[in-house]
């Protein structure tokens, strides 16, 4: 019998178990897990002996961040994860009440520490949209697209948790009609709906990690919020690609969700057409049936949902990108952030910005609150969620939500 009920439609099933950090008004950081509306305290379980038998150090469990954790690798972090579920559906937590918090009143925090961060342009949908927009409608598509999964590489010292304020970049901006920039802060905020996958372990480099081998290293997901400045995007990114219009901050949700927990929601892919060369191909289906909603909830408070996409959506897979990121002999550590980039299904409203979902700003949404947008304005703040549901077996990442503050000075 359970230790005690957990709602349907919660994202954090006893078939999820996902790892994060957290900490309250009395305790520092530490390793917690979330089951329905609570947190379990996995420090505290250490320090009773429950993870005595996998000979696993106290001093990993009240880290600031996962990586010593996921370092110990799968083997071990599974076994962690199964023993939660064993003691969760037996009676022998009952008397350990102290072990448990409430969501609601704990704080949670960025769950791992990236040394890098990579972002990929891995949906035909996005990639199309933004195509047509700012190039030839007929040939919306670079070249190289369907040969390769386009990336850049992001900043991970403004990688940010939930419920962190996001200040309005300031930049160079090219005024319509004008032939020099003006300095301002930026008018067309914007958010990117995506996921990111975090690496599980070391590669060494000059070796290169196959799409056979790259689910080894993936330790699990996360939602990904890539804010985006267009304005400030659209006059720099020529010829070297992003840099201030994204680097300012880039949101992660709190609690990683492992492969493992994901294993049930596994789908085929699109078919890739042209034929890819042959290190990026692979076996098996490795795209995954995740849905995902965003959400603006204004000043005044009221929630309006204008996105609804999926995962399942990507041209390129996790295995695919990981293997292009280190092809060259690129060398990836515990804890880096692979972003999958903006995720946008085939219709208007499963597209994953507001560049697209505006169609730059041409087509303003209209609120709730009747009230219109075109990109983000101060105060509005975003929620993205993410769930994978099947046969009464549900998995998710909980809510990962930033507020868009005035730009300082």
């Amino acid at each position: 019998m359970m230790l005690f009920e957990i709602d349907k439609n919660s994202d954090f099933s006893i078939h999820n178990v996902p790892f994060g950090i957290f900490s309250t008004e009395n305790s520092q950081k530490r390793l917690g897990t979330a089951i329905g509306d609570k947190v379990l305290d996995l420090k505290g379980l250490a320090e009773l002996g429950f993870f005595n038998a996998l000979d696993i150090p106290l001093s990993v469990f009240g880290n600031d961040y996962l990586n010593n954790f996921i370092g110990l690798g799968k083997t071990k972090t599974n076994s962690v994860r199964t023993l939660i579920q064993s003691l969760f559906q037996s009676d022998r937590l009952k008397e350990y009440p102290h072990l448990w918090y409430h969501l609601k009143d704990v704080k949670l925090h960025l769950p791992v520490y990236s040394r890098d961060y990579t972002d990929f342009y891995s949906s035909q949908e996005h990639a199309t949209n933004v195509g047509r927009m700012f190039r030839d409608p007929a040939n919306a598509l670079l070249p190289n697209w369907k040969h390769l999964p386009v990336a850049y590489h992001g900043r991970a010292s403004s990688l940010v948790g939930t419920e962190v304020g996001i200040y309005r970049p300031k930049g160079q901006v090219l005024p319509k009609g004008a032939q020099q920039p003006v300095f301002k802060a930026t008018e067309r905020l914007d958010f990117e709906l995506e996921t990111a996958f975090i690496i599980g372990k070391d590669s060494e480099q000059g070796s290169p990690v196959s799409t056979a081998e790259a689910e080894d290293y993936i330790f699990g997901m996360v939602l990904l919020n890539d804010w985006s400045a267009r304005d400030i995007q659209q006059w720099e990114y020529v010829p070297l690609g992003p840099f201030a219009g994204k680097n300012f901050a880039t949101s992660v949700s709190s609690w990683v969700v492992t492969m493992e927990a994901l294993e049930p929601f596994r789908v085929r892919g699109p078919v890739q057409d042209p034929e890819v060369l042959p290190y990026l191909m692979y076996e098996g289906n490795k795209n995954f049936d995740i849905r995902l909603q965003v959400s603006i909830r204004d000043q005044g408070g009221i929630k309006t949902e204008i996105c609804r996409s999926n995962f399942k959506y990507m041209y390129w897979n996790m295995a695919q990108q990981l293997a292009h990121h280190t092809v060259n002999g690129c060398n990836v550590a515990t804890g880096d952030l692979m972003g999958s980039g903006t995720i946008s299904g085939p219709e208007k409203d499963s597209f994953g910005s507001m560049l697209e979902l505006t169609w730059n700003g041409t087509q303003p949404l209209t609120l709730n609150d009747q009230s219109e947008r075109s990109f983000l304005l101060d105060d509005d703040t975003v929620c993205m969620t993410g769930y994978a549901e099947k046969e009464g077996v549900r998995v998710g990442f909980g809510e990962l939500s930033n507020t868009v503050l005035s730009a300082k000075g």
